[in-house]
């Protein structure tokens, strides 16, 4: 993907920041105090270094009150910057993809040690947690620091239950939110981005999808900061093929370009934290676990000619059974929805369909997962939620061996 060359706007605010230690960017939608808040915080870094505080050249007009005085600003290193940009082509996950590749591309503008993104509006975080992102970085040359969101029932259920779980099983690092979004970058890694982005071998390189795996295939050293709840946008249950395979596309092509360092990683330990976990705000929300299972079991009727060149005939006899099951006994085990995971990333490696066809036509599939997981958590509260997608990844784990063996025979495996 593309991104389009960097020019600072306006220009007499770069000239007072001919370099920097530190680039923040802020993509999330801040109101003026926030934005304040973040860029008081980051002045109370121990060193004082040089900042550069990037915000999207559309939300100009979100400048602290008070920032310009007798004209000059308050904050000289918060700069207009085109970070996010239209999407006419309807690719949300992908434009924000590139975003984070412009945010590098300022840091390399500006020699920063360091990249932070500010992605998301946050409940209950810490105070100065801005600080704690940036800080390792600075000071003990870590990596990446990645958010390790206070949970939540049904946020962020794609990263949950297919993103997390996969990357720990593959890399053997217990990480919960391997594409952030708000997390910290070195300069060694956010250079080592930009350049497999400009090679031309490397096709599909996003800045999101590939961070993480980038960082632990080279033994960088990764940390976890501990955030409070990530407020989610409203899920539209009934669009979100779309989604999927905007997310999960880059992912998988990823996954196939690590293949090499993956295979040989067995078990996982949990990653070095900054901060304590942080409670999750009362989760009210609810879903519509009939009509999951009713897409579901629509998907059953529809798509059996697509999941046959997908699944093998044990998994398509499971999924027939599901699929006749009433909704208050809707189970899907955990070890048999790590297969169909898995599964599907090997058929994407092996173009046995068109890719955006193949992963809309796992729609189905992932929302009778939501409806099993929702059913079982009906009743449950904040410990719960996490000792139940512990035993999810613990489950990714398990099943890994039947990854490496149709990765690596996939003829001899095929259904």
């Amino acid at each position: 993907m593309e991104v389009d060359s960097i020019e600072p706007q306006p220009q007499e605010k770069i000239e007072q920041i001919e370099s920097a230690d530190l680039v923040v960017a802020i993509l999330a939608d801040l109101d003026s105090e926030s934005i304040a808040t973040v860029c008081r915080d980051l002045q109370t870094l121990e060193g004082s270094p040089r900042l550069a505080v990037l915000q999207n050249e559309k939300r100009a007009s979100a400048t602290p009150a008070g920032a310009e005085t007798a004209g000059k600003s308050a904050f000289p290193f918060l700069i207009s910057w085109p970070l996010l940009r239209p999407d006419p082509a309807g690719t949300p996950a992908l434009s924000m993809f590139a975003a984070y590749q412009s945010v590098f591309a300022a840091g390399e503008k500006f020699g920063a040690r360091a990249c932070c993104v500010v992605a998301s509006k946050l409940e209950n975080a810490p105070p100065r947690w801005i600080c704690q992102m940036a800080k390792p970085m600075l000071e003990k040359e870590i990596d990446l620091v990645l958010p390790r969101y206070a949970p939540l029932k049904f946020g962020g259920l794609m990263n949950s239950s297919i993103i997390s779980p996969v990357t720990r099983s593959l890399y053997g690092k217990r990480i919960h939110n391997a594409m952030g979004p708000d997390l910290g970058v070195s300069q060694r890694l956010y250079r080592k981005m930009l350049g497999a982005e400009r090679n031309s071998r490397l096709n599909g390189i996003h800045a999101l999808a590939s961070l993480t795996s980038a960082a632990l295939c080279a033994n960088s050293q990764v940390y976890e900061v501990h955030l409070g709840a990530r407020v989610y946008p409203p899920t539209d249950w009934a669009n979100i093929s779309s989604l999927m395979a905007q997310i999960l596309s880059p992912f998988f092509l990823d996954m196939e370009r690590n293949a090499v360092c993956w295979q040989r990683m067995r078990g996982s330990v949990p990653l070095p934290t900054i901060g304590d976990p942080l409670p999750a705000p009362q989760d009210t929300g609810t879903l519509e676990i009939s009509r999951m299972v009713e897409m579901f079991q629509l998907g059953n009727r529809d798509l059996q000619e697509i999941w046959a060149f997908v699944l093998p005939p044990a998994t398509l006899f499971e999924l027939r059974k599901l699929s006749r099951a009433p909704v208050e006994k809707f189970y899907m085990p955990d070890e048999l929805w790590a297969r169909i995971v898995y599964d599907f990333a090997l058929a994407h490696r092996l173009h046995m369909i068109t890719r955006d066809h193949l992963l809309k036509s796992m729609t189905p599939l992932y929302l009778a997962w939501v409806a099993s997981y929702a059913l079982e958590l009906e009743k449950e509260k904040g410990s719960g939620i996490d000792q139940r997608l512990e035993r999810l990844s613990a489950a990714y784990e398990s099943c890994k061996s039947y990854l490496v063996s149709r990765w690596r025979w996939p003829d001899r495996f095929n259904p």
